[in-house]
């Protein structure tokens, strides 16, 4: 056992437990450390293929909880906005990408903590503009998951049908961002060794989440869900 594989591992438990526990959040934790350990390039993937793989898993219990029109709209918005975010990706800085949604979030999160933030955001516009905001920032930066989180914390819906509405979503997001990797040859070696080496500490960290989320209540969800959103936010301002 290395010092680098004990880094590693001790970062996808902890990003894999917030994934079980939240239904998100595995990039935006473990992005903040993995790239010390391995390549960046090899940390976006392998974090995609367990996303994919632990999303899965969550959703098949909690299918009768999807609400089927905002899972379509967030999936439209989504596929507009993707070749935006690929052009945004040509063109811009990405710290300046990552500061500007740190921004955006911590600004959602002060709204939050102040109690100012809307609890209704009905209407299929809001999950069009989500979806669409996701597919930009997702291509953009691999991160498509701030707006989505966003958007079903204004829905009111329980702790099940928000972890099964954002894990639907995730489901078919990664899907279609794996196979981009896959076309670009970014599937190598190197990833899926890592995503062997890796796999038993991720395995146990979502075990664990998903332990954990059985024993929240609402409120104390929604307070993890803007604590982690909160990092995330602080982490894209500082590190750029």
């Amino acid at each position: 056992m290395t010092v680098a594989w004990a880094i590693g591992a001790l970062v996808v438990f902890a990003a894999s437990l917030v994934m079980g526990l939240a239904g998100f959040g595995i990039a935006l934790v473990a992005m903040a450390f993995l790239p010390w350990v391995m390549s960046p390039v090899t940390a976006v993937v392998l974090l995609t293929i367990y996303a994919l793989v632990f999303s899965v898993v969550m959703v098949v219990p909690l299918v009768r909880e999807i609400v089927p029109r905002a899972l379509v709209d967030l999936l439209v918005g989504s596929a507009v906005g993707t070749p935006l975010g690929v052009w945004v990706l040509a063109t811009l800085p990405v710290t300046a990408l990552n500061r500007l949604i740190g921004a955006f979030l911590l600004l959602v999160c002060i709204l939050e903590f102040r109690r100012a933030l809307p609890t209704g955001a009905v209407g299929r516009g809001w999950g069009l503009a989500a979806g669409f905001l996701s597919g930009v920032i997702g291509a953009a930066l691999g991160t498509p998951g701030p707006p989505v989180i966003v958007y079903a914390t204004a829905q009111n819906w329980s702790p099940r049908s928000f972890k099964a509405n954002v894990t639907g979503f995730f489901v078919v997001n990664q899907s279609v961002i794996l196979l981009g990797y896959w076309w670009a040859g970014l599937m190598t070696p190197d990833v899926w060794e890592a995503t062997a080496v890796f796999a038993l500490p991720a395995l146990a960290g979502v075990v664990a989440g998903i332990a954990l989320f059985g024993k929240l209540d609402p409120v104390r969800f929604r307070r993890v869900v803007f604590a982690l959103l909160s990092f995330s936010a602080l982490v894209l301002l500082v590190k750029g």
